[in-house]
C-alpha cells in the first residue's frame, strides 16, 4: 500500500473514530457505527488487496474496541474485519462497471450495505455466543430477544452508512484524483 493510501485510510478511520466517540458521549443512546461506514469508503477509494483490507478491518477494530460502550466490545475484533473483507470482494465484483454497469452509480452504496449487514450481524453472533456461554447477562431476557431488539439497530445503521458513503464518494473520488 503507497503511503497516499494509508493517509485516506487513516483519515478516514480518524473521522470516523470521531464520530462514533461524539456519540457515545450521550447516555443510554444505541450508536451506529460511522467506522463502517467510513473504512468502505476508504477500501473503496484505494481498493487494496485483501490482505491489506483484512488489516483496515483490524484496525478499525482495535479502534471500535477502544471506544465502544456495546455489550461486548471485543466482538468488534471478528466483526470489523468480516465487513472490511466483504466490502473489498463486493466492490471488486460490482464496483469496475463491466460486469454490473447499470448499478455501478450505486457501487459504494450496495458495497457499504451489505459491508454493514456483515459487520453487524456478525458482531450480533459473536455477543450471542459469549450470551450462550454465560460469560455475560443477557440484557432482553432471552437470546432471541437481543437478536430481534438488536438486528433493526444493524439494518438502519447499514441504510446510514450506505448513504453517508455514496454522498463522501464523489467528492472523495475527485480529491484523490487530482
Amino acid at each position: 500500500m503507497r503511503s497516499k493510501d494509508i493517509a485516506i485510510v487513516g483519515i478516514c478511520l480518524a473521522v470516523g473514530a470521531i464520530l462514533r466517540f461524539v456519540a457515545n458521549m450521550f447516555p443510554g443512546a444505541i450508536v451506529g457505527n460511522p467506522i463502517i461506514a467510513l473504512y468502505c469508503l476508504a477500501i473503496i477509494l484505494i481498493r487494496p488487496k485483501l490482505k491489506e483490507a483484512f488489516g483496515i478491518g483490524i484496525v478499525a477494530a482495535v479502534v471500535s474496541l477502544l471506544i465502544s460502550h456495546s455489550i461486548f466490545p471485543p466482538a468488534n475484533l471478528i466483526s470489523e474485519p468480516l465487513g472490511a473483507l466483504t466490502c473489498a470482494v463486493i466492490y471488486g465484483i460490482i464496483g469496475d462497471g463491466k460486469k454490473f454497469e447499470k448499478i455501478t452509480p450505486l457501487s459504494p452504496a450496495i458495497t457499504t450495505f451489505i459491508a454493514t449487514l456483515v459487520s453487524g450481524f456478525s458482531f450480533i453472533g459473536v455477543c450471542m455466543v459469549v450470551m450462550l456461554g454465560s460469560f455475560i447477562a443477557v440484557p432482553t431476557g432471552t437470546v432471541m430477544g437481543f437478536f430481534a431488539a438488536v438486528a433493526p439497530i444493524v439494518i438502519i445503521t447499514a441504510i446510514f452508512n450506505c448513504i453517508v458513503t455514496q454522498i463522501l464518494y464523489i467528492p472523495s473520488k475527485r480529491i484523490i484524483s487530482r
